[in-house]
């Protein structure tokens, strides 16, 4: 089974790291030593991913020149353009739709997730769902839970209003089919958080667990865990 092409979120303006992404996209921020995303494509790489899609809008120009084609990776990454407007997470997604084909994982721009990529695919394609999410047993460890998971199914993802009862949070890797996008029209603004919430509550969204913490550079506080991490990290052979 070929693993699925990969859309990377990685428009944002990054307002919270204000002043270090001002004038820097949050992907090419310096992390143990290199770019953020020089880590991300390591990692996809070595999860046997060929094919990405950046979805970029803020210094959109700056990611693709230090970034180019990816062919020293053995990747071919190729840049969905906000244009205009900003999009948002979910209409980034939905205008990189003729790049993606069918089926896709998607991540955001500014995690790192040490997980078995295969496995994920492999639930995926097992089931009957349009769409899967990752979720770790968070329990407001990491960041706020905001998951009711049950028995293999996302029961509700609500990052907007989550619950006491809820002890998982969305790991950030999830896998979409296409349909669940197409009904929203092309260069229209929403948020993927926003579709993700919908499909549960639809019975549309399954689950898969993950027991690795997930990483994140979308605070100061997880720039400093991501780094510590990343500084570790000679070889991704034992990921």
């Amino acid at each position: 089974m070929s693993t699925l092409p990969v859309a990377v979120l990685a428009g944002g303006r990054a307002t919270r790291l204000h002043p270090l992404t001002e004038r820097v996209p949050k992907s090419l921020l310096p992390i143990a030593g290199r770019p953020f995303i020089d880590w991300q494509l390591e990692l996809l790489a070595h999860q046997g991913v060929t094919d990405v899609v950046l979805c970029v809008g803020f210094l959109a120009e700056d990611i693709e020149e230090a970034v180019g084609r990816g062919a020293d990776r053995g990747l071919r990454v190729r840049y969905s353009f906000d244009g205009d407007s900003p999009l948002g997470t979910g209409g980034a997604l939905r205008h990189a739709l003729p790049m993606l084909g069918n089926a896709f994982f998607v991540l955001y721009g500014d995690s790192y997730l040490p997980c078995p990529f295969a496995e994920v695919q492999a639930a995926y394609a097992a089931g009957q769902s349009p769409a899967l999410m990752t979720v770790c047993c968070n329990e407001n460890r990491w960041d706020r839970s905001n998951v009711l998971y049950r028995d293999g199914r996302i029961i509700e993802y609500n990052k907007r209003a989550p619950r006491t009862e809820m002890a998982h949070v969305d790991y950030g890797l999830a896998i979409l089919s296409a349909r669940t996008l197409e009904r929203h029209e092309d260069g229209a603004a929403f948020d993927l958080g926003d579709l993700y919430h919908e499909l549960s509550l639809r019975g549309e969204l399954a689950g898969f667990v993950v027991d690795a913490r997930f990483y994140e550079i979308g605070s100061a506080a997880g720039i400093e865990a991501t780094e510590r991490y990343l500084s570790g990290q000679s070889t991704l052979g034992s990921l």
